[in-house]
């Protein structure tokens, strides 16, 4: 029951935040992205979000074809989520849902300096732009689930760092994966 309330409360609160995100974006770090992963029973949820230039190297708005298509590109991976945090073979998970979006937001700097937020581009304006994406796992041995090994910075040359916050029947821990590092060890089994 332990695990149920907190799982509901990081869905909830992943929710929320998500919510806020849509209205303003704010300021990112690029290179950061925030992965949540809840493990219930034989459910796994994991919800992600990533600044757009990790994703596409780029934050405008798609002009051209080339832009369009990594747009495109980019959706294809992320709706991808076992391609780019792979999980145990012994585990047996499946993706049952997957959703992801992009969301693109005109950014004023002048008016985020005077918040503090710090920018190292010169532009008075420009469109900040973030992907998210949620997904719904089913794992047939979830005690198998041991470890996680980050494609996610090969598949996104851009990504530096990823903070991870899992909830499991042991309870809530954060982490921050950088490229490079040995796959993350989770050791879900209670």
């Amino acid at each position: 029951m332990r695990t149920l309330t907190a799982l509901g409360i990081v869905i909830a609160a992943t929710a929320m935040a998500h919510a806020t995100e849509r209205r303003q974006l704010g300021a990112h770090e690029h290179g950061h992205s925030k992965l949540n992963i809840a493990v219930e029973g034989t459910s796994v949820v994991m919800e992600i979000a990533a600044p757009g230039l990790d994703v596409l190297g780029f934050e405008h708005a798609p002009e051209t074809e080339a832009d369009k298509a990594a747009v495109a590109a980019g959706k294809a991976a992320l709706a991808d989520p076992l391609s780019l945090f792979v999980l145990p073979a012994a585990a047996g998970c499946t993706v049952i849902e997957a959703a992801v979006e992009l969301e693109q937001e005109e950014h004023d700097h002048d008016e985020a300096e005077a918040e503090g937020e710090a920018h190292a581009h010169e532009d008075e304006e420009e469109l900040h732009s973030e992907f998210s994406g949620r997904y719904t796992l089913a794992c047939a041995d979830p005690a198998a689930l041991s470890e996680i090994a980050f494609a996610w910075f090969d598949r996104f040359p851009n990504a530096k760092e990823v903070e991870v916050t899992l909830v499991t029947a042991k309870g809530q821990t954060s982490f921050e994966v950088e490229r490079g590092d040995p796959p993350l060890a989770i050791g879900t089994a209670s």
